[in-house]
Formats: structure tokens, C-alpha cells, sequence
């Protein structure tokens, strides 16, 4: 049987988000993206021997609806939801079955049954051959929902070599499922439960292995763990880091505030390759915290826990949440105020946006506050619900000052100038070194930049050049931060 497994993307060709990279795409001349979706890769390896298997990524490919296939399945995260149906429409049209898989039909599985053959309604590990066997039967089941949470300690290795792997900036390594936390905007524990499951170690380092034998064809070793917090369980995480030690690594993963408390975490971390830390901070403010039910974030100081972090080596990524019932037209200034004061060098600012699923979602919408359920605008950055202390228009328009001040020039200049002598991309550029003839090629492109557009713009490349040549910076921050800032320039 001939299986197509797609990633969708969200919004037109168009429309800029914040997490897009279509800065990159500009810069670089061609389609780059941040990393795929895991679910994909794990479920080609869950799929029995005997089938042929293509995979479409729509964020840096387009999909070929003319090539012959059998079964269609489509992972679909809320955000991209518009975007897969039309997608499953335009494959059940031609007479292809379509399955529809991930937290959104889970959480919305008769929505999504308007517009597929079946859905996977949980985690598919235990029922994805099943589907398989069912629909090369001729007898595919309209839902077929996971009974509990699957034992990731019996998954295959994740196959990534049908995907276009060198269109991607990381891998993405999964070692930890669940969330111990009961934050009210998240779906992870409803999705994924609040038992922490781990991967065996051998089982993280046979994937890591088989990610390292490409490594110098893609030339990139970089890797993201999506754990939803890695240092959950405490003992797995330093075994899981001394395990990392031989590999010389370039890593960066998601944790909770507290890993600040814990100095012999973040010292085996950096030695195992750790370059950064993403925190969802949240909020600055304790009376949002509180509702948010985020009391991990409520026992420690922020900046202070920032710099122990940061002292060793390990730079603070954060997200932030603007919106909550206790935020006000006063709030944007103390958010600019704590990213200037915290020299929180990237920043993810989002617009607060109840997820299916979330205990946040059923809240707001029993109080009548839900606006629509347009999912296509459910990514953070538009409003769609009514705020309680702001309006739509306030809130939608506070959100964009806070980008646009925190990515102008030179605030990014300002926060750089505070790494430069720092040791944060030693380590990195030496596991992960550029040659000198791309970082020449990088400084060439960034100078013909400098004569179009913006003073600002041009001020700032001439500023940062001399530093393309050293190793106080990775170049992909730079050009990060200057996507980051074509997004800013975009909200007007």
C-alpha cells in the first residue's frame, strides 16, 4: 500500500508569524525550517514492513496531490487544523482515505470526522498498524482511540531519512512524555498525563547515534529535545546527560524555572553540550501566575534565577503570555521593562489563546468569552477571545508594541553587546563550526542588506559584521534576531 504522511502548515504564503522562518527563506535563497514534526518519523517506523511511504513537510515543500496513494495521514496540531482539512478535502475528493491524527482531532474528533476517514483520537503508537492493517482491509473504523498511555520504552527508533533533512536547522529527540504541572492554558497533561514516562537511556543514545551518522553529510549536529520539561525526573535527566557526554553534542531543550536550584544539574547539562534553556516564564506578574495555576514559577525570583543559569554557560531562552485577566494597558511597559532588566536576549512573546483541550479553553468559554473558534487565528498572535481588564484591540495592539520594542535594532544590539566577551557559543561553534567561506558568504549577504531598507537596519549590520568572523556568536542567532526583527517591523 502507498502511505503519505504530511505536515501542514498554518496561514498563506504570505501572512508572517513569529515562529515562521520566512526571513530565512529570503536570506538564504532557499526554504529552511526549524525542525519537523516528531510524530511523523515515528510513525514510519510504526508502520509494518511491506508499504512505501512519502512524507510532505508544507513549511519547506509543496505537496503533490497528483502522486498515487492509498492512505493519507495527516498530524494536526490546533493552530494548523484549517489548513489539514482542506488538505484531507482536497485527497477524499480525488477518492483517497484520509486519517487524521494529533491533539486536535483528539481533543475536537467530530470536527475533524466532517472532514476524514477515521481519526486517531490519543497517542497512535499502540494503534497506527492497526489503522494500517484496517484501511489495506477496506475496513477502516471511523475513530480508533488509544485505552491509557503507550509504553515509549517499546518504541522503534524514530526513521527520519525520508525526511528532507537538510532543509531543517535541528533535529528533535522526545526522551520524556508527560507533565507533572497543571498549567490552565496547556493541553500537554490532558494529552500526555502528569506521569512522567521515560525513554532508556540506551534507547535515547541509539537515536542520537543514528542522528550523528548523517551529521556531516547535513553538516549540523544540532539537536532540540522537546521533552516538555527534561529535568521532570531528576535522576533519568543525569544519567540521560552523562550519557550525552561522548557524543559532543549542540543542544538546547525546554525546563522549568527551577532548574536555577539545582547547580549539579546545570553543571553536567553544559558538559553535555547544553547551549540553551527554554523557560515559559509566563507572566511577570503574581496574580496572573496564580491563575495560570504556574506555582513552580511563584517560589523563584526570576532574574536571579536567570543569572545562575546563565553563569553556567547555558543561555535563557523565554516564553511570555500577554493577556491574562490580571494584565492591563500598564502591563506591556513592565513586560519591556523585565526583558531590558533580565537582558533575555530571545524572547517568545505570545498572545494568550485557549487551545481544545485546556482547562482554559472550558473557563472562557463558560463564561461566554470564547470569540470564534477560527483555529487558522488560534497561533498566539491573534486575538479570540475577549480579555477582562483590556480590549481585543488593545491587547492585539500592546502585544505588537512589545515586539516591536524588544526586537527593534537596537535593543538587540544593546542585549548582544552584553554576550559579546561571554563564553554562551563557545562550545557550539566548535561542535558545530561554520568554515570560513559560509561565514564570508554571510557577511557578503548581511552587507548587501545594509543598503536596503531601514538606517536602522544597516547601522546595526555594519555594527555586527567584525562579529560574523569570531566565535562570540553563532551566526544563526544573528539571523534569528534579525528575523525575529522583520516580524517586529511587520506589525507596524
Amino acid at each position: 500500500m502507498r502511505i503519505t504522511l504530511i505536515i501542514p502548515k498554518n496561514g498563506s504564503d504570505t501572512e508572517k508569524s513569529f515562529y515562521d522562518y520566512k526571513f530565512y527563506e529570503k536570506f538564504l535563497f532557499s526554504k529552511k525550517y526549524f525542525s519537523y514534526l516528531l510524530a511523523i518519523p515515528q510513525l514510519i517506523s510504526l508502520t509494518p514492513p511491506g508499504h512505501e511511504i512519502k512524507v510532505f513537510d508544507e513549511n519547506i515543500e509543496r505537496i503533490d496531490f497528483n502522486l498515487p496513494v492509498d492512505l493519507v495521514g495527516i498530524s494536526v496540531r490546533t493552530m494548523f487544523s484549517h489548513r489539514a482539512y482542506e488538505i484531507a478535502d482536497e485527497y477524499r475528493r480525488r477518492g483517497v482515505k484520509v486519517v487524521l491524527g494529533g491533539i486536535h482531532p483528539s481533543m475536537r474528533p467530530d470536527e475533524a470526522l466532517a472532514h476524514c476517514d477515521a481519526v486517531v483520537s490519543g497517542e497512535a503508537e499502540t494503534l497506527w498498524a492497526t489503522v494500517v492493517k484496517d484501511a489495506q482491509d477496506g475496513r477502516l473504523k471511523r475513530i480508533y482511540k488509544a485505552e491509557g498511555y503507550a509504553d515509549i520504552t517499546a518504541n522503534p527508533l524514530p526513521v527520519r531519512a525520508l525526511l528532507s533533512r537538510g532543509k531543517y536547522f535541528s533535529d528533535i529527540v522526545q526522551t520524556t512524555k508527560g507533565c507533572p504541572f497543571h498549567c490552565e492554558f496547556c493541553s500537554v497533561f490532558a494529552y500526555d498525563g502528569t506521569k512522567i514516562r521515560n525513554k532508556t537511556i540506551e534507547q535515547v543514545v541509539a537515536e542520537i547515534a543514528e542522528i550523528n551518522k548523517d551529521a556531516g553529510h547535513y553538516k549540523k549536529k544540532s539537536i532540540f529535545f522537546a521533552d516538555d520539561n527534561i529535568i521532570a525526573n531528576r535522576r533519568f535527566a543525569l544519567r540521560l546527560f552523562e550519557a550525552l557526554k561522548p557524543y559532543k553534542l549542540n543542544w538546547s531543550c525546554q525546563a522549568s524555572i527551577n532548574v536555577a536550584q539545582d547547580p549539579d544539574m546545570l553543571k553536567m547539562m553544559k558538559e553535555a553540550g547544553c547551549g540553551a534553556i527554554l523557560i515559559g516564564l509566563e507572566s511577570v506578574s503574581e496574580k496572573n501566575l496564580a491563575q495560570m495555576d504556574k506555582g513552580v514559577n511563584l517560589r523563584y525570583d526570576y532574574v536571579e534565577s536567570i543569572k545562575k543559569i546563565q553563569s553556567h554557560g547555558i543561555l535563557v531562552h523565554s516564553s511570555f503570555i500577554l493577556g491574562y485577566d490580571f494584565d492591563t494597558k500598564e502591563s506591556f511597559d513592565e513586560l519591556i521593562g523585565f526583558i531590558k532588566e533580565a537582558n533575555l536576549l530571545m524572547p517568545l512573546i505570545n498572545i494568550l489563546t485557549p487551545f481544545p483541550g485546556t482547562k482554559l479553553f472550558a473557563r472562557l468559554e463558560a463564561e461566554g468569552r470564547i470569540l470564534h473558534t477560527d483555529w487558522s487565528k488560534y497561533d498566539a498572535r491573534h486575538v479570540v477571545y475577549k480579555p477582562a481588564l483590556l480590549t481585543p484591540e488593545e491587547l492585539l495592539e500592546g502585544y505588537r508594541r512589545v515586539i516591536r520594542e524588544v526586537y527593534s535594532f537596537d535593543a538587540i544590539y544593546g542585549k548582544l553587546g552584553n554576550y559579546w566577551g561571554c563564553d554562551f557559543w563557545r562550545q557550539s561553534n566548535e561542535v558545530d563550526p561554520i568554515k570560513f567561506k559560509y561565514r564570508l558568504l554571510f557577511a557578503a549577504r548581511l552587507a548587501t542588506l545594509a543598503f536596503s531598507g531601514s538606517g536602522a537596519r544597516a547601522r546595526f549590520i555594519m555594527k555586527v559584521l567584525p562579529k560574523v568572523f569570531s566565535r562570540r556568536v553563532r551566526v544563526s542567532t544573528i539571523l534569528t534576531l534579525m528575523a525575529y526583527n522583520d516580524y517586529a517591523c511587520e506589525q507596524g
